[in-house]
């Protein structure tokens, strides 16, 4: 069995610390960053980050083909749509 790799930080923004989660799911990849409370979500080679306020980001799930903005993430209140966190540019 190999070792499980470190995640493959090169694509989401510099500065952001290591991510407590990240994955991959339906064509769009996601990591969250606890200590800056962001998200960061790739999708069509564009990366987007968001603010989480209070929701800590433990996973993610999407209906095939859903675009990102259609992509519900879990958090420790539940369920939480991408479209009601705020966009950081």
């Amino acid at each position: 069995m190999k070792p499980m790799a470190p995640p493959d930080s090169s694509w989401w923004p510099a500065g952001l610390s290591d991510p407590s989660s990240s994955g991959q799911q339906g064509g769009m990849r996601y990591a969250y960053f606890p200590e800056q409370r962001r998200l960061a979500v790739e999708s069509d080679g564009r990366v987007t980050q968001y603010d989480t306020g209070d929701h800590r980001i433990t996973g993610v799930s999407q209906a095939s083909g859903s675009a990102p903005g259609g992509a519900t993430f879990t958090s420790q209140d539940g369920e939480v749509d991408l479209s009601t966190l705020k966009r950081v540019d």
